[in-house]
């Protein structure tokens, strides 16, 4: 996949996002709040300004399209903008409003409070203006538009009607990213992308079940003219309905989901990119789905980067769902690949014969200490040979199966030694995991792990809680 030499108009409010962390100590004696001691602060393009960010990393060629004020934080955000390759700023500078800014501040990987700085007058005559006389040059070697609307103005009538048909005259399509209730204000667009909530609002019909929402998707295409409506319906996953009659759904794809701050513009931006690149929309769908189930497993406004959305994609099952269940091979690359995002990799390992409490207790708190969570499961005969001819009770693939289940894993494989020993020389994680009813000097693989700069670390076990006994209390009822 290529998104090289792909140009997309991006026309949107464009937002200056600010990410405050600190640290919470104690109540002020002011007023029952909290005092955030400041120690670090991250700014980054939001809004349409996240759009243009996503398919600027990608490798694609953005052009933005927006409203900036004349002060501080646009010349902060035109900075942010100089700085991205690929990413071409055609916006506005207004001295009748200022930049928009949310400034979110943040203690112990929580939102204390959000701050925003925006004019809630409409967009004046002048602004509007300057806008459509914009629009003429920037969707110039354009192959798509993507119309990313907030609600803060940038995006009036004339502005959308003027974008789409100049997309028209160009035979390229237009997405939407809508925030108005009436999806006519779009008519004309090529595609549509609500959340259920937004769906649900702008065709006045319940959207619970799969077949509400597409009746719900075939009520608002009408009203827009439109050939498809892409309804994003979170850990759902999403679902396309065409004018045609087509209907296509994909599962959601994050196993974990840290923070959906931007997960609307990765997927506008992807669907855009790779519908102008010539896929389907169904198949742009597919690609969407998985940059969303990357940019959700991070912090703040994030973006997607082409090679992790190809190993995101490399990782899909027949049905788009990715499975945690690996080869020897597999799970080195995977391994890889997470040390070169920076994740810090845990591994464990056992015979996973009846998974109980106690085993999912363990992996709770294994994977409370690392980013990403490996499971290593002794193979049949290993188990036999340690455990006895009677075991095991299930058989590896329905171990490896129940093991894939758990929301604390990330990759399963097997080995078939009696110790983990080469799997952990061929993988060397970061942390290595065991139960405290060992010593830390005597884990199978601990040695490997410190060498490599790595720790061991022993966790708490669940009083009472074994494989052998519940075969043993099995036994005797």
């Amino acid at each position: 996949m290529n998104f090289s030499g792909v140009r997309v108009l991006c026309v949107g409010d464009v937002i200056l996002d600010r990410f405050i962390y600190g640290d919470v100590a104690r109540i002020s004696p002011e007023a029952p709040v909290p005092v955030l001691r400041l120690r670090e602060t991250r700014t980054m393009l939001g809004g349409a300004g996240n759009v243009v960010h996503n398919i600027a990393r990608l490798g694609g060629e953005a052009v933005l399209l927006g409203l900036i004020g004349a002060d501080d934080s646009g010349a902060h955000l035109t900075g942010l903008i100089e700085r991205i390759p690929g990413l071409t700023s055609a916006c506005v500078t207004s001295r009748l409003r200022p930049t928009i800014a949310k400034t979110r501040y943040i203690a112990a990987g929580q939102q204390v409070v959000r701050a925003d700085e925006e004019s809630s007058l409409k967009v004046a005559p002048e602004e509007d203006a300057a806008l459509l006389a914009a629009l003429e040059g920037a969707i110039a070697g354009a192959k798509a538009v993507i119309l990313s609307d907030y609600g803060k103005g940038v995006l009036s009538a004339a502005v959308i009607a003027r974008a789409i048909a100049l997309a028209h005259e160009r035979r390229i399509p237009v997405l939407v990213d809508p925030k108005s209730e009436d999806f006519a204000a779009y008519r004309g667009a090529t595609c549509i992308t609500p959340n259920l909530r937004e769906l649900a609002a702008a065709a006045r019909l319940p959207v619970k079940t799969e077949a509400e929402v597409i009746a719900a998707c075939r009520a608002v295409m009408a009203d827009a003219q439109s050939e498809a409506i892409l309804a994003t319906r979170s850990e759902k996953g999403m679902l396309l309905v065409e004018a045609d009659g087509g209907v296509h759904s994909v599962p959601a794809r994050a196993r974990e989901v840290f923070d959906v701050s931007g997960a609307g513009d990765t997927v506008i931006a992807v669907l855009a990119l790779a519908h102008a690149s010539g896929l389907s929309l169904a198949q742009a769908m597919r690609v969407s789905n998985a940059a969303a189930g990357v940019v959700v497993s991070k912090s703040g406004t994030a973006t997607v980067e082409l090679a992790e959305l190809l190993h995101e994609l490399d990782d899909a099952g027949e049905n788009g769902a990715r499975s945690p269940v690996r080869s020897d091979a597999e799970a080195g690359a995977v391994v890889e690949r997470w040390k070169q995002q920076g994740l810090v990799v845990g591994f464990t390992n056992g015979c996973f014969d009846i998974l109980h409490a106690g085993h999912v207790s363990l992996l709770a708190a294994a994977r409370s200490k690392c980013d990403r969570l490996v499971v290593g499961i002794n193979s049949d005969a290993s188990v036999s040979r340690l455990k006895g001819a009677t075991r095991p009770i299930n058989r590896l693939e329905h171990r490896c199966a129940v093991m894939a289940a758990i929301k604390y894993v990330d990759c399963v494989t097997s080995f078939d030694e009696d110790t983990p020993l080469r799997l952990i020389t061929h993988l060397v994680p970061d942390v290595l995991f065991k139960g405290a009813d060992y010593r830390a000097e005597d884990v199978v693989g601990g040695d490997v792990v410190r060498r490599a700069g790595g720790r061991v670390l022993l966790l708490d076990l669940v009083p009472g809680q074994s494989t052998t006994g519940i075969i043993n209390r099995v036994r005797l009822t």
